[in-house]
């Protein structure tokens, strides 16, 4: 699969234009799903030298993508094509219902994966006690 990853509020806490703490089992999960050979993609708001620093931090952490804000590797961006990416799935803070944490997306991509999953459930409940953000209606 083709899977968008947002950087800031998913694979690190949101600090923009600073780099966040990294989320909780966030590079583990990101290095599996490579692992896996899914085609990751860095989808991010972040360009120039923001980026350059997400890209370098993600690499510090022994993770390379795909391709960073294209679909491949080799497009060039002109401005004559659209600037969404073409992906299977994307992982993104800004989704309908926020974030649900990075065991929780290792267990929508894998549902099968017993073991894997139970490793990763223990977390799942730290995951769920953060305190939740209000949603757009409940503001």
């Amino acid at each position: 699969m083709k899977i968008a990853v947002d950087f800031d509020g998913t694979i690190v806490e949101h600090k923009y234009p600073q780099i966040g703490k990294e989320q909780l089992f966030a590079f583990e999960t990101i290095k599996q799903l490579i692992k896996q050979k899914h085609q990751l993609i860095l989808w991010t708001y972040r360009a120039g030298k923001e980026l350059d620093e997400a890209v370098e931090y993600c690499m510090e952490n022994g993770v390379e993508f795909f391709a960073v804000n294209k679909n491949y590797p080799e497009e060039h961006y002109d401005g004559s094509i659209s600037r969404k990416i073409d992906a299977d799935v994307y992982i993104d803070d800004r989704n309908v219902g926020g974030f649900p944490g990075w065991s929780a997306i290792w267990q929508i991509i894998n549902p099968s994966e017993g073991q894997s999953n139970r490793e990763m459930k223990a977390v799942s409940s730290a995951d769920k006690s953060k305190k939740a953000r209000k949603g757009f209606f409940k503001r």
